[in-house]
């Protein structure tokens, strides 16, 4: 018997990620062997009734892990209630069961984001605690100063909270306009054109080149490839 945790049991399913198996959980949406489940226990996959919504949980799918190089003006989601172009709509519909993006890129950034249906991989690169690195490239309007930027690595004030130590390198400065190069640790909504804003130098372009230990790489926009797992497992391990 080879007993996990009831919310890795569910992502690994590739039906959901870790943190939304927890919400469904604790909201009463799924149910061990006939009985409401508890948040935390522990279950065998293979010989114990595991029910979401009422429906069988999947069993264990072949992990899968797709690069894209996003597009402006795509959202990052499975759909969009308002009719806007997704992510998933650049991968073959054939391909697509099952896939999320591990986090997100706004509508108007561009640059590496993952699809996949491998939980755990989700949840380490999006809890902070986990602390995979994320890089991106980016023209601000104007030159900021040295002590501006000082700033910004030490960590801004962002919705009553610091924000954590980041890495700004200037590459270049030409037409009023700066291009630097941030390393997050960590990644709030809008977090680089919120502080570029309070900075006093908006974004005019964002693009994300790599994810931890995952780059681009020459892939081009708006074009997508699977990984293989030795470019990714060490993520998880």
């Amino acid at each position: 018997m080879s007993l996990n945790r009831l919310q890795k049991i569910i992502s690994e399913s590739g039906l959901l990620s870790r943190r939304k198996a927890d919400l469904l959980i604790k909201q009463g949406k799924v149910t061990l062997n006939g009985r409401r489940a508890i948040l935390g226990e522990k279950a065998d996959p293979l010989s114990d009734h595991i029910l979401i919504d009422g429906k069988d949980l999947p069993k264990k799918l072949n992990h899968k892990v797709f690069l894209l190089n996003k597009p402006y003006g795509f959202i990052s989601s499975c759909n969009d209630n308002h009719g806007r172009k997704t992510i998933l709509s650049l991968i073959p519909s054939h391909l697509r069961h099952g896939m999320h993006p591990v986090g997100r890129l706004d509508f108007d950034s561009r640059g590496a984001i993952l699809l996949t249906n491998n939980g755990d991989l989700t949840l380490r690169l999006t809890h902070p605690k986990y602390s995979h690195t994320k890089t991106y490239l980016v023209w601000l309007s104007g030159q900021p100063s040295q002590s501006i930027l000082d700033n910004w690595r030490r960590g801004i004030l962002l919705d009553g909270k610091i924000t954590r130590p980041a890495r700004i390198d200037v590459l270049d400065k030409v037409n009023r306009k700066t291009l630097i190069k941030v390393i997050l640790k960590e990644g709030r909504n809008r977090q680089i054109r919120r502080i570029a804003t309070l900075i006093g130098h908006p974004v005019q372009d964002l693009q994300r080149i790599s994810i931890s230990n995952i780059n681009l790489n020459g892939l081009q926009e708006g074009k997508w490839r699977e990984l293989k797992k030795k470019e990714w497992i060490s993520i998880i391990n």
